[in-house]
């Protein structure tokens, strides 16, 4: 089943096209702190701003230059290559001195010693994140579709696609690991990460195509509904979906797609057909699903179907479109532009 194009929320407005990342400056990401270190505890915390330099790279520097294992670096979030990005960065037995002897270049830019913690920084511990994006060489009629645009997403809210990032170069991560699912020696042969990371791009695959059958309705719950709570992550099933939408209104909830494991709850009524139609057009089974996430060890969650769009800032000047926004924990700034330009994914 080969993948498409996801479908747009603003489909009835044009793209404005253009070009992004002409430079890594024109895709800059602040990672925004959950909480910050107590003072005292084994782990260093650090801000690092980097240039040209994924979050993997990074920690083999750290590692190579500090003389640490990998294992003793935290992170709470991965970050683009192509950007410049700021994000914390824990260290386990490193003093503020041996920092110091970090070789500051042009693609480590700036390190700043945060305090000790307890904890190592563990994935998905941050806030969210700031963008601040430039899309070059916009169309002409820029200036009327950008506000429409970006209006409905601050309304609706942002479609909450997993970005191209997780399929690989060549897209086709997911395949594998559908192949993954009905082959266990070939699982049996990958170690934990390998294997968890080719079903979670099956997840993510499988996800993209629950929220493409209901993007129309992403602002919309109903009864069978799995909502989830925008000020904890909560999720409740929805009883009565006459009573709840005006929470969704106010965006104090929001509906979700599945990420299938051995322990998460499926949706029921019509979002439970959703769920199911899919799963069945790709050729799995739940059981299947369930089967595979057991022997690797994934749990499986509920993922928002869209995402809110906040601290937004624009600017257009002649062809040059300057986007300032926050967005939460795993959201992607590519479901922002690929809104507003209606380009495939991988020139967004």
């Amino acid at each position: 089943m080969p993948p498409s194009i996801d479908p747009f929320l603003t489909t009835h407005l044009p793209g404005i096209g253009g070009q992004i990342r002409a430079v890594p400056e024109d895709f800059q990401v602040e990672e925004r702190p959950l909480y910050l270190p107590c003072g005292e505890g084994e782990h260093l915390y650090v801000t690092i701003t980097k240039r040209g330099l994924s979050t993997p790279d990074l920690v083999r520097r750290l590692s190579s230059s500090l003389g640490i294992k990998a294992q003793a670096i935290g992170v709470a979030g991965l970050k683009d290559a192509r950007a410049v990005t700021t994000q914390m960065v824990s260290l386990q037995h490193v003093s503020p001195e041996q920092l110091a002897r970090l070789p500051i270049d042009d693609m480590v830019q700036q390190v700043q010693v945060l305090g000790r913690h307890r904890n190592r920084l563990r994935t998905g511990h941050h806030a969210g994140n700031r963008f601040r994006l430039v899309i070059r060489q916009v169309a002409d009629h820029a200036p009327d579709t950008v506000p429409s645009v970006l209006d409905h997403l601050r309304t609706r809210g942002v479609p909450n696609y997993f970005g191209p990032q997780r399929q690989g170069k060549a897209g086709d991560n997911y395949q594998l690991g559908a192949e993954l699912l009905h082959d266990a020696r070939r699982r049996e042969k990958m170690n934990r990460s390998q294997r968890i990371w080719y079903l979670n791009a099956y997840q993510s695959f499988l996800f993209n195509r629950i929220l493409a059958r209901r993007i129309d309705r992403i602002d919309k719950v109903f009864v069978g509904d799995w909502a989830i709570k925008s000020e904890n992550g909560a999720c409740f099933q929805v009883d009565d979906a006459e009573k709840e939408q005006p929470r969704a209104d106010r965006f104090e909830i929001s509906p979700t797609g599945i990420l299938f494991g051995s322990r998460v709850s499926w949706a029921s009524g019509e979002p439970g057909t959703i769920e199911e139609t899919v799963i069945t057009d790709a050729g799995a089974t739940k059981d299947a699903l369930v089967a595979a996430a057991k022997a690797c060890g994934f749990r499986g969650e509920r993922r928002a179907l869209r995402v809110p769009l906040t601290d937004l800032e624009w600017s257009l000047r002649g062809d040059i479109l300057t986007l300032c926004f926050s967005l939460p924990p795993g959201a992607y700034a590519t479901s922002v532009l690929r809104e507003l330009m209606k380009t495939p994914p991988a020139n967004a």
